[in-house]
């Protein structure tokens, strides 16, 4: 056991990942960090066997995210019997194209310089300023040749930074031709995000630097069916299914490196990407597939940013000219809040059901007096009115309606005792978060832009076309 031990390296402290830009006569490492998960790759307990001083170093070109793979170690482990060292370099290969393991000699020679006159695969879409230069959104189709290379050259990095991430480029289980594009790559759309910034090397052209992206996917939106307003013919023209029938765009992959948290940008890319199928009549519901903590978050505070920007949302509020019976009677009045209004505006926004409800909870949670809205202040809170009671009584009674419909089969089993402490539990905890995020959100307001303001309009047609699609990209074997 203790021999080993010996033999086995952290998978998750042995990767260096880094970020290389073009420099003349050499490359430049502009940042360097390690990943946060490794099990996809190397196993649940994240360990290589077989090795002593481990190292495991992924570079990528800024420009275009070629990897560049170097495995070296001091010691390897002889085989004895069956048991042998892992195959590090045949592990990688499941996870990375063949590109990434050509020699480093060929790949410093591909990285000289930036080709003259490069722009990023897809169209432009957008842009905004930073403190660190121009960011640049771009967007095409995952069928795309020069789209879907920069994805299946990067897409490692999302289950090493999101837990229980998954790759889309390629089907692991078809172990014939794992890289083979996908049938339904068209229903993929990507959002890349650039930093945009003038090079010293080459002052006539802007260097670009891969700062994260994202990916959607749509799905067919099945509606009840209504009788035809008027008599219709089917199109005699081609007729693009995916283009013209009403969807559903779900948010699957949502990655900004390390080097580029923590500025606000992941946050500019999502009101982008929201802004864009908000204003896509195809679209009827944006939604997002498993969100982590951290993505929640973000989304939560973007979200009730863009709510309080909608004039309508002005006349969400708690109505407290109902009466409630004493001593309570186990049922909850139909309209706390005005019903047919949060159904046109969850319409108008597009936002799905269950992230709307919370909105609206947190919304109506920052309107209770202080003297009972929960909060992380120190100060002494002045006593409670009786009115102060009766609203905060109908925000509780609102939030625990949807917290017990949304876990009615557990609920429902429990005798009304525990059940009644159980909702009160979760009650609870949903006001602490209310509170945080409410106290994080008038922080960020202070300091948040816009994702559409006057840096980020739509370059006009001639300008699009002049930075060009992903004709100037190349597309390799890889």
């Amino acid at each position: 056991m203790a021999e080993s031990d010996e033999w086995s390296a952290n998978a998750t402290e042995a990767i260096t990942i880094s970020l290389v830009e073009p420099a003349t006569g050499a490359t430049k490492s502009i940042a360097s960090f390690g990943p946060k998960f490794t099990y996809s790759i190397f196993g649940e307990d994240e360990r290589v066997f077989g090795y002593k001083d481990l190292k495991i170093n992924l570079r990528y070109l800024t420009y275009d995210m070629r990897p560049h793979a170097k495995i070296s170690w001091s010691k390897q482990f002889q085989s004895v019997g069956e048991t042998e060292a892992a195959d590090v370099d045949a592990i990688l290969k499941e996870h990375l194209p063949g590109v990434a393991f050509q020699s480093a000699r060929e790949f410093e020679k591909y990285a000289k310089s930036q080709p003259d006159g490069f722009t990023p695969p897809g169209t432009f879409h957008s842009s905004f300023e930073g403190e660190d230069g121009t960011y640049e959104v771009r967007q095409g189709s995952l069928a795309d040749p020069a789209i879907r290379q920069i994805i299946t050259r990067v897409e490692i990095l999302v289950p090493m930074f999101i837990e229980g991430g998954s790759y889309i480029s390629r089907d692991l289980e078809n172990t014939e031709d794992p890289w083979k594009i996908t049938e339904d790559a068209n229903r993929w759309t990507v959002f890349f995000l650039y930093r945009k910034h003038k090079s010293a090397d080459a002052p006539q052209d802007p260097s670009y630097t891969f700062v994260g992206y994202s990916t959607v996917y749509k799905f067919f939106c099945y509606r009840p069916l209504t009788p035809p307003s008027a008599d219709w013919d089917l199109p005699k023209e081609e007729f693009d299914l995916l283009e013209e029938l009403p969807c559903r765009s779900r948010l699957s992959q949502f990655l900004i490196l390390p080097p580029f948290q923590g500025k606000g940008i992941g946050a500019r890319l999502y009101k982008t990407i929201f802004k864009h199928y908000l204003d896509s009549p195809q679209t009827m519901e944006l939604t997002v597939e498993d969100p982590n903590e951290a993505f929640d978050d973000m989304r939560d505070l973007c979200d009730l940013s863009f709510l309080r920007s909608v004039p309508e949302f002005a006349g969400v509020k708690i109505n407290t000219g109902i009466s409630l019976p004493s001593p309570p009677s186990g049922s909850v009045p139909k309209n706390i809040v005005d019903q047919e209004l949060l159904r046109t505006l969850r319409q108008k926004t597009k936002i799905v059901d269950r992230q709307f409800k919370r909105l609206i909870e947190m919304q109506t949670m920052s309107q209770l007096p202080a003297s009972v809205q929960a909060d992380f202040s120190e100060e002494k809170k002045p006593k409670p009115t009786k009115e102060d009671n009766h609203q905060y009584r109908l925000w509780k009674l609102f939030v625990k309606q949807r917290i017990y419909r949304q876990n009615a089969d557990v609920l429902g089993q429990l005798d009304v005792i525990e059940r009644s402490d159980k909702l009160n539990d979760a009650l609870n905890s949903v006001e602490l978060e209310y509170a945080r995020l409410l106290e994080w959100h008038a922080r960020w307001s202070q300091h948040d832009v816009p994702a559409q303001d006057a840096t980020s309009k739509r370059k006009s047609t001639a300008d699009a076309e002049q930075q060009g699609a992903s004709k100037k990209i190349r597309v390799e074997e890889a």
